[in-house]
């Protein structure tokens, strides 16, 4: 049943730092409606369906890491793609990847707005000679086709990268403009399914620009400030949805009157 959010709702005159995520970011890039329906009035777009097997790839990728990060040591498929890098070691690694599930991971208060901007990792590297660090973000796919980052959803993992390398460097750390993402890529020309997928694995490096985020923040809490709704995105699909169901049902009324 969809009902109304009544917590974690965004209110104008409180002075308590108010968390704002990673996927919120993104979803105010995508429409400040929504964002505004969502993190003010408590309604949310509708849910999407649990990722299970995409989740359980992430966890066996971080088990994997986890064992050459406790060694120092590299990864193969970093050998493969001349990255010199290690994993990174570090104490607050289980509250950055949200090892705990408590929705924060990451965090940073962005004092201008006494916004809280936080997001959850999938890994870092660390450069053996630079002591960079490199956001790694890890995604499963099952394709055919060339794996690459420019297919039209994919902007929005270009923007997730840059989002993670602009909270670092704002936790102070030294971080690498390159990111990279690991794909593990299900094939599906098997001849028969014997209850396993086999996947092969690919890194496509992205050198991010954090610039934007400074600014999208300072945008963003003027939405959330705003004292009424914004208009609705043309791109936005949520949008033209509602606005399409709109019109269905006032031209049904406007039958029967």
């Amino acid at each position: 049943m969809v009902q109304k959010r009544r917590g974690n709702l965004y209110n104008p005159e409180s002075k308590i730092p108010f968390n704002i995520s990673r996927s919120k970011i993104d979803l105010f890039w995508e429409c400040p409606r929504c964002f505004y329906l969502d993190r003010r009035l408590g309604v949310s777009r509708p849910d999407m369906p649990g990722w299970a097997l995409n989740s359980a790839v992430d966890t066996l990728l971080k088990n994997e890491f986890d064992l050459l990060r406790q060694a120092g040591q590299s990864h193969e498929l970093m050998k493969k793609y001349n990255i010199d890098a290690i994993p990174f070691n570090h104490a607050e690694l289980g509250t950055w990847r949200d090892d705990n599930h408590r929705y924060i991971g990451a965090s940073v208060l962005h004092r201008p707005t006494n916004l809280n901007i936080c997001g959850i990792v999938d890994d870092i590297w660390i450069d053996k000679k630079t002591d960079e660090l490199y956001i790694v973000d890890y995604k499963a796919t099952s394709t055919n086709s060339e794996i690459s980052l420019e297919d039209e959803y994919k902007q929005g993992y270009k923007r997730q990268m840059e989002i993670y390398q602009w909270i670092f460097r704002q936790l102070g750390f030294k971080v690498s403009n390159r990111g990279y993402f690991l794909f593990a890529n299900a094939g599906k020309n098997r001849p028969q399914f014997d209850a396993k997928l086999e996947f092969t694995t690919s890194i496509i490096p992205y050198d991010g620009n954090d610039a934007w985020v400074g600014s999208a923040i300072v945008e963003l809490k003027k939405c959330l400030d705003a004292p009424k709704i914004p208009n609705p995105s043309p791109t936005c699909k949520y949008c033209g949805y509602r606005e399409l169901v709109r019109q269905e049902e006032l031209a049904e009324r406007a039958k029967v009157a």
